[in-house]
């Protein structure tokens, strides 16, 4: 053997500098993205403000038709005083609508929304997602599945015949989402399912494992010194272990949601409807009014030779991040699109007509990846007739009907809440009774899914809503 040159032809992707910084701003939100910029310009001579802060309108959401070269005046097509924006004057005497338009802003984000979200983005067969989203229901708010798998199983039936060693699977898929620990059955296991996504050298690692496997739950009674003297070990390595263990989540579930509801967000696209279609536009400060500084670029001409270069430098970020702010614009408008045509039916009538939809419907029709999508909407919102809302919520898990086709769970739920509405409040209805009316509709859901739904909504029980006058 002998050492030799060899040439080869392959492909692979190459993470350029401006992919990166477009990927980033993607996944921003409003505001993070308005202080992102205003630290650009703070850093780089070559960008400054302009006062051109004007959205762009879109010639038709679902019409099908070429959007013009030229946008047209927003002033133009709806009557604006000049000065006025455009963003200001969208509201409820703005829309041709009966529905009511009171503004209301997004509500939180739960858990059991934040893990059905990564269910759709794993690449599962459909069996395995209807038994995802069945142990996605059955985890509780502190990120633990409580329920003994047995008994899990037996509640699947008549609707579905899987194993334990099936649902086990899917468990496992589940407990590498986000938040990390996610899914566990004990505490020792959560601990370890942390500990998984910390590198093998941390102090205190193997010694960590070992105390979560069992022994950690003897910790409260015998303390540090006696948990070392019952493994035969010195103290300050248990210690050292102990600390570790400390320093992780035991209830990862309560990262996701509990946020106080009084908190307000900036639409970044406004949905309207004009004439009997469907637009949408990116709101006032989602393309943010930059542009490059014509009198430093003017300089570089004149500077010597290593200021010409380190402006030259500054001029070629400038230009990548405009490009990118107008990448990341294009992108929102281009999802939003996409989700107005497939969706058009919930902005009409409301929850009960949210179709079934996941990221990869979309990413197939508007020809993106799903990672891609799934960054454009993250915590961006749309101001529409039913008031400001995520745009995550126009996706919904599905549940297989009656007649063959599917309906969404936000459905189900809005199915239930008119029931409960007019049932009579001297005998309300059991969620045993709420089930056999979902499947006399055709919209088969299991008497426990109702039981997670109603708790959902807040709705008490039948005992509870029981009312003698």
């Amino acid at each position: 053997m002998k050492p030799r040159l060899q040439a080869s032809l392959g492909q692979h992707l190459v993470m350029t500098p401006q992919l990166r910084q477009a990927i980033h701003l993607l996944q921003l939100s409003t505001a993070e993205l308005e202080a992102e910029l205003a630290a650009a310009v703070e850093s780089n001579p070559l960008l400054d403000w302009t006062d051109d802060q004007a959205p762009t309108p879109d010639a038709g959401a679902n019409d099908g038709a070429p959007e013009p070269a030229e946008p047209p005046n927003p002033a133009d097509d709806w009557g604006m005083a000049e000065g006025e924006t455009w963003y200001e004057r969208i509201g409820p005497s703005d829309i041709d609508d009966d529905s009511p338009a009171a503004e209301q802003v997004a509500g939180n984000e739960s858990l059991h929304d934040h893990l059905l979200w990564q269910l759709h983005l794993s690449p599962l067969p459909p069996r395995d997602r209807r038994i995802g989203v069945a142990l996605i229901d059955a985890i509780d708010d502190d990120g633990y599945l409580r329920e003994d798998l047995e008994a899990f199983v037996q509640s699947l039936a008549p609707g579905m015949d899987a194993s334990v060693t099936e649902v086990t699977t899917v468990l496992h898929q589940i407990q590498r989402f986000d938040p990390v620990g996610v899914g566990c059955r004990s505490l020792g296991e959560c601990l370890l399912l942390q500990l998984q996504n910390l590198p093998d050298d941390t102090p205190g690692m193997a010694l960590a494992r070992q105390l979560a496997e069992g022994p950690l739950e003897r910790l409260p009674r015998i303390g540090i010194e006696g948990l070392a003297a019952e493994l035969r070990l010195d103290t300050a390595d248990v210690e050292l272990a102990v600390q570790l263990l400390r320093s992780l989540d035991p209830k990862p579930g309560a990262q996701i949601g509990g946020v106080d509801n009084d908190t307000y967000v900036s639409p970044d696209v406004v949905i309207w409807r004009h004439q009997g279609i469907w637009r949408t536009a990116l709101a006032s400060g989602t393309r943010p009014g930059l542009a490059i500084h014509r009198g430093y670029e003017s300089m570089i001409r004149h500077a010597s030779s290593a200021d010409a270069s380190y402006l030259r430098g500054r001029l070629q970020e400038a230009r990548w991040l405009l490009r990118s702010v107008e990448a990341r614009g294009d992108t929102l408008l281009k999802v939003t699109r996409c989700l107005i045509h497939q969706q058009a039916a919930f902005l009409e009538f409301g929850d009960s007509a949210l179709r079934p939809l996941t990221l990869r419907e979309v990413a197939q029709e508007v020809g993106l990846h799903e990672s891609t999508v799934s960054r454009a909407i993250a915590r961006k919102y749309a101001r529409t007739p039913r008031g400001t809302i995520a745009l995550r919520a126009f996706f919904a898990s599905g549940i297989e009907t009656d007649a063959g086709g599917e309906a969404s769970s936000t459905a189900s739920q809005a199915r239930i809440r008119q029931l409960i509405e007019a049932e009579n409040p001297r005998k309300p209805l059991s969620d045993a009774r709420l089930a056999e009316s979902l499947k006399a509709g055709g919209m088969p859901v299991a008497r426990r899914t109702i039981a997670k739904y109603r708790e959902a909504m807040n709705i008490p029980s039948s005992q509870d809503r029981v009312r003698v006058c």
